[in-house]
Parts: structure tokens; C-alpha cells; sequence
């Protein structure tokens, strides 16, 4: 699954009031999905199947039916995630290295990538296979760089 369609989907399931989102199960997916959990804009991240969440069925079930199960958080009846969005594009790829990390979490321009808001976060792809998926803040305190997927308000 490539991530502009989970961020239509995140983003869909938030407009629509869902309680909880299922998703194909891969490690982008749950690297994405497991950011936005420290994040705080959804409040459990469950394994399953297309049938629920249920981590012992997950352990048996094909690799096609495997899900990721999302508990969505609101708050007043709101959706705590307004807007998710692509940073990197399949025609024009965006990484940065630590520096440029810094300019973007500081608040400043980096490039043709506007700063991070209050309460926004950026998902990042490292070549670090120990550290693969990790938010902005989290790759500029380990100074690491790596590709800007997609950012979340």
C-alpha cells in the first residue's frame, strides 16, 4: 500500500467518525500508524484480520488478510487529526538530512517544505534499519536524516 492512500484513508475515517480504521497490514503502514499513536491522534494500534482486531487470529491468517486496526481518537466530537498529507511524492521524492530537519522543526522553511505547526508531525524514513520509522523531532535528537513521507495535523 503506498502512503498517500493511507493518509486518504486515515484522513477519510476521521471525516466519516469512525471509531476504529483497518488497514493492510505492512511495516510502512504500522511505522506510520505507530507515530501517530506516540502522537496522539489515535488512542490503540491492534493486529487482526478482515474480520476484526484479534491478535491470535493474525498469527494463523493469510498474508492477504492480515490487518492493522486503529482506534480513532475524538475530542468535543472532533477528530483530533484534522488534515494528513503527503510530503513526498512518487514523481518528486523529499529527503533531508538532520540540518535540514532542524530548519523544518524550528519552525523555518527547509526547501520547498513549509515548517511544522503546533501539533504537527512529520513521518520520516531512515536507512537506519533499528530506527526505520521515526517522527521529525525523533530523527533530528538521533541526527539522523532519511526521506519526509507525510506530515499530520
Amino acid at each position: 500500500m503506498l502512503p498517500h492512500n493511507l493518509c486518504s484513508m486515515v484522513q477519510n475515517a476521521f471525516r466519516a467518525r469512525h471509531a476504529r480504521l483497518a488497514v493492510p497490514h505492512s511495516t510502512q503502514n504500522l511505522g506510520i500508524l505507530s507515530i501517530l499513536l506516540r502522537a496522539g491522534f489515535i488512542s490503540a494500534l491492534t493486529r487482526g484480520t478482515i474480520a476484526g482486531p484479534d491478535p491470535a487470529a493474525f498469527a494463523g491468517a493469510k498474508e492477504s488478510e492480515r490487518r492493522i486496526w486503529a482506534a480513532l481518537k475524538y475530542r468535543d466530537d472532533q477528530p483530533v487529526l484534522r488534515q494528513m498529507g503527503l510530503v513526498s511524492l512518487p514523481s518528486r521524492r523529499v529527503y533531508m538530512q538532520a540540518s535540514e530537519l532542524r530548519l523544518l522543526c524550528s519552525g523555518r522553511r527547509s526547501g520547498q517544505v513549509p515548517p511544522l505547526g503546533m501539533g504537527e508531525v512529520a513521518m520520516v524514513k531512515t536507512e537506519d534499519k533499528e530506527h526505520m520509522w521515526l517522527e521529525a523531532r525523533e530523527a533530528l535528537q538521533l541526527k539522523l536524516g532519511g526521506e519526509v513521507i507525510c506530515r499530520a495535523q
